[in-house]
């Protein structure tokens, strides 16, 4: 079976040419390929499970208010209906008997650019490397399956390219109303693992770890990098080794759009750029250039809407192909991690947990590690980007709002909440957010604690929890650590402390929740009342030396308490922030004066968060585990260390601690009970004891 379909052309879509009235809906499902998953393994009284591969299709009025939000639908392809038509892929692992699945819940999955990641978050001991659990090649230890979820995957981002197995949204190109090409500036960060001579223009910090190419670009409207536009424009190119560091400009005769080998022929190509001296790792690079060919990125929100509404509701499609998961008992629930968790908040937001006929998707949102938004609904969007102290940390992924209550910005000047508009509408689910230490360092997690000047506490709304995992990481660091320099990128070792068990844990409560009415535990997050949310420069970490614990060198834990800053930025009179959608006119934006107040978690004498979900791990610590690392030399040195935490272990018996001048207790000492106190007294944080958080030295744009 060919799966040459997987890129269909919008224009051929046929399921739709034949359908009634126009409303945003699916209006096809077609499974091409059916069979036993995971080698016909059972799983206990849910028994075998199925894979299912397919794609669906279908269309939305553009004149349907409910549509009017996505940027550039009047723009996209139209059939003769005048009528958007779009195809994605959809894959479903289900029990092979329904009836003996979890009753009335499926599990639909946002994928992480096109990846799978839910199966190894839940799931302990899944096999092989990230092709391999895209292609669902092992269900490790079998949790979800044995819990009977059915998990549904579906393409939503334009950008994702095939390969390893991955699931992505065919592109809708929009298009000028006279057919011409819709040009825009871009400003495209690119960060290289290694040294090149050339590379795609979007290669970015978080697609770092995949093949080159793997994920597509916006081509250049002109290959002509020396020649003013008309209208004066000429694309620019800069190097820096940090984020605050100073533009050095890259002169145009050193670089042009194309593919080349060091010292070797220039190839002209739309989508890479090359550079005659050598493009080098631990350097941000930063391309300004006029791309031409933007997607309908926000297409992605109405096909999960659309594709929710269909598989929880309808028995059939317009063909009279079954659903195949359908029961008339159906609930939902949408769940994504970090970009993923990120395009949930902004799904929910803009009002697409609201079908056409008016009814909720979703009952249930588990967003995890994906504070902020996503910038899916932006012309010339880049959703492979997300927020950071060093890359990305530019692009428009944390706009007020930040809580799902609504409140007012100072520095806006705006009231906004991100539940707004499904509240309006009676149409919001039941959400656990869920979040770890890093976000609090590096993705501003704060801010959806408290106000926005960080001064007072927020609670949760009644159909929202807040869950901060304390002590950990982005994602756990595998095992075995590194036990030579340099760990990665970073200073210390990376953060192995784990959240399985607490996400398997907190899956179960949001399950009964949704599905029963049971009441879910409550929330778990540091505060500003009890004195665990404090500003960074007030977070009291022990002064860990340098030390060669286990035979592992380590240099002294860092006194800087970096974090990630957030101001206000403008990217031009189209950019509309409270929605973050809309035209970037303004590369790089201008950083407006004033900024957010991102507070962070106190710390115990240890070093590790008082607050929050404390796992065995914290209760019964070997070492001082982080949500933040500091780059290395040459890898953005004293910056964070994108999406890394850290672990120091304790000294293995005084004696060792002593000679060290280490002040944490050794292992030993872990026979006796650790208080998660700290040394030193804490007040809660009040509006007397500072009207507003310090900024810090920021670069401005």
């Amino acid at each position: 079976m060919t799966r040459s379909w997987k890129r269909v052309a919008i224009g051929a879509v046929l399921f739709g040419l034949a359908a009634s009235p126009a409303d945003a809906r699916i209006t096809g499902i077609e499974i091409v390929k059916r069979e036993p998953a995971f080698g016909g393994q059972t799983f206990g009284g849910v028994g075998a499970y199925e894979h299912l591969v397919g794609r669906v299709t279908g269309e939305l009025d553009p004149a349907d208010p409910a549509n009017a939000i996505i940027q550039d639908i009047n723009l996209a392809p139209r059939n003769p209906r005048g009528i958007v038509e779009y195809a994605t892929d959809i894959e479903i692992l289900k029990p092979a008997d329904m009836a003996r699945g979890n009753r009335i819940l499926f599990f639909f999955e946002v994928n992480n650019r096109g990846n799978k990641l839910a199966p190894a978050n839940f799931n302990e001991a899944v096999a092989g490397g990230l092709a391999d659990r895209n292609a669902l090649t092992s269900a490790g230890d079998g949790w979800l399956e044995r819990a009977g979820y059915t998990m549904v995957w579906f393409g939503w981002e334009m950008d994702v390219r095939p390969g390893m197995s991955r699931i992505g949204m065919p592109p809708v190109v929009g298009r000028q109303s006279d057919g011409s090409a819709i040009t825009g500036i871009v400003r495209s960060e690119i960060i290289t693992p290694a040294p090149a001579a050339s590379v795609p223009i979007s290669l970015s910090q978080q697609i770092l770890n995949y093949p080159p190419d793997s994920y597509d670009s916006y081509p250049t409207a002109s290959l002509d990098n020396r020649t003013p536009a008309p209208d004066g424009f000429l694309p620019t190119l800069t190097v820096r080794a940090r984020e605050q560091d100073p533009r050095q400009p890259v002169p145009n005769t050193d670089w042009s759009f194309g593919v080349c080998e060091s010292g070797g022929p220039i190839t002209p190509d739309a989508k890479h750029i090359c550079l005659s001296r050598r493009f080098e790792p631990g350097r941000l690079y930063e391309l300004i250039y006029r791309a031409k060919d933007p997607t309908v990125g926000g297409l992605g929100f109405a096909a999960t809407r659309d594709l929710g509404a269909f598989l929880r509701n309808a028995e059939k499609d317009d063909a009279g192909r079954p659903n195949p998961i359908y029961r008339p008992d159906n609930l939902a629930i949408v769940e994504g991690s970090s970009q993923s968790g990120r395009m949930i908040r902004s799904f929910i937001a803009l009002g697409f947990n609201r079908n056409e006929s008016g009814r909720r998707v979703f009952d249930g949102a588990f967003p995890h590690i994906g504070g902020g938004l996503m910038p899916l609904n932006v012309r010339f969007g880049q959703p492979v980007r997300a927020w950071g102290e060093q890359p990305d940390h530019l692009y428009p992924a944390y706009d007020f709002p930040f809580t799902y209550a609504r409140q007012f910005d100072p520095l806006t000047q705006r009231s906004a909440g991100l539940f707004d508009r499904c509240a309006a509408t009676d149409t919001c689910p039941k959400l656990f957010h869920v979040a770890t230490a890093l976000e609090m360092w590096e993705g501003r997690q704060s801010l959806g604690l408290t106000d926005p000047l960080g001064l007072a506490d927020v609670a949760d709304l009644p159909n929202v929890r807040t869950y901060i995992m304390a002590s950990t990481q982005h994602g756990s660091a595998p095992l075995p650590l590194p036990t030579h320099a340099p760990s990665g990128n970073c200073q210390q070792q990376p953060n192995p402390n784990p959240q399985l068990w607490t996400m398997r844990a907190l899956m179960n409560a949001f399950t009964a929740w949704v599905r029963d009415g049971a009441p879910p535990p409550p929330g778990a997050r540091p505060r500003i009342a009890d004195g665990t949310l404090v500003p960074p420069d007030r977070v009291v970490f022990p002064e860990i030396p340098v030390n060669a614990y286990g035979g592992v060198e380590r240099p002294a834990v860092s006194p800087l308490r970096t974090y990630d800053a957030l101001h206000v930025l403008d990217f031009g009179p189209l950019y509309r922030a409270g929605d973050t959608s809309g035209v970037i006119t303004r590369e790089p934006p201008q950083t407006l004066p004033g900024c957010y107040g991102v507070l962070e978690t106190q710390v115990d004498a240890d070093g590790n968060d008082r607050a929050g979900i404390r796992s065995v791990f914290l209760q019964a610590p070997i070492g001082t585990y982080t949500g933040w690392n500091l780059g290395r030399k040459d890898r953005f040195e004293n910056g964070l260390c994108n999406l890394q935490g850290s672990f120091i272990p304790f000294a293995a018996a005084k004696a060792e601690r002593l000679a060290t001048g280490d002040p944490r207790l050794s292992r030993k000492s872990a026979i006796h009970p650790r208080t998660p106190t700290s040394p030193r007294s804490r007040k809660p944080l009040t509006a007397s004891s500072r009207s507003v958080i310090s900024c810090p030295k920021t670069r401005r744009s």
